[in-house]
């Protein structure tokens, strides 16, 4: 199996590995590699973020969504219901910028509509507007009412800035409010790869995976932080429980060649190789 087409399946088969909490759609590809989603300085990390574990749907049946959904909303732009349903179908056939646009104008119409600052704060994320991203989802919720989804995705967008500190403080504050959800548990624990510290990172995934969850992309992560610890067959073992053993281990051998690239230092992975100049996947 040639390299690039195991970065493709890692890219599309390890459970869009990174934080769960921000996409409007699920997970896509774009991307999401593992250099942007181990990168200090953020990067492209929102292929791998989600509102929630949902069952998975075809691009079709999606794009299905987004005619019924369009034709809702263009006969109601005011109807945020419909307005959300068709943004989030946009942003799974890979139509962020419209998705955002969509939300957008639907935000002007009910500007103090939580819900839909919450949808229209996480699509500008995915969009990798961060700081516009934060600000909305600021508006999303009040301190006498906080909401621990937007807590959490508050925090991925603070990670994505490389301001991992401060992001760890509201995954501590979403989980004051919903103690070991397992998906603000695997954001921290990402938020804790990044900032380089990968025992603490395994034990909080560990906690994550130990929870009843139906999201497979928990465990992924936790495969991806033991991989980087060079324990590569504990790696395959977690990953083979969600995936193919072929992809399990394809994604494995990938993790293994990019520590080889960078003399088995995973903290230079975000860095371009020095023999050569490498372009962004």
């Amino acid at each position: 199996m040639p390299l690039p087409f195991r970065r493709h399946r890692l890219l599309a088969s390890v459970a869009c590995l990174g934080l769960l909490a921000l996409s409007t759609a699920g997970c896509t590809t774009t991307g999401n590699t593992l250099v942007s989603a181990l990168s200090s300085s953020g990067g492209d990390r929102t292929a791998s973020v989600s509102t929630a574990a949902s069952q998975p749907r075809s691009e079709a049946e999606w794009r299905r969504e987004a005619e019924v959904y369009g034709a809702k909303y263009r006969a109601d732009p005011s109807d945020k219901a419909s307005a959300m349903a068709y943004a989030k179908a946009l942003s799974a056939t890979g139509q962020r910028a419209q998705a955002v646009s969509v939300l957008e104008q639907a935000s002007l119409r009910n500007p103090n509509d939580q819900p839909l600052l919450g949808a229209y704060g996480r699509a500008l994320a995915d969009s990798g507007r961060w700081e516009q991203a934060l600000e909305v989802l600021g508006r999303a919720h009040t301190p006498d009412r906080p909401d621990w989804r937007i807590l959490s995705a508050q925090g991925t967008v603070l990670d994505q800035l490389g301001r991992h500190k401060d992001a760890q403080a509201y995954y501590a504050s979403a989980l004051k409010i919903m103690p070991d959800e397992p998906t603000v548990l695997s954001n921290l624990g990402l938020s804790y790869a990044l900032a380089k510290d990968l025992p603490r990172a395994e034990a909080t995934l560990r906690r994550a995976a130990a929870r009843p969850t139906e999201d497979p992309r928990v465990r992924q992560n936790l495969a991806l932080v033991i991989g980087l610890q060079g324990r590569f067959a504990d790696a395959e073992s977690i990953a083979k429980a969600d995936l193919p053993p072929d992809e399990a281990a394809a994604n494995v051998t990938y993790l293994r060649e990019m520590l080889a690239d960078k003399g088995g230092d995973w903290k230079h992975m975000g860095q371009p190789p020095k023999i050569a100049a490498r372009g962004k996947s």
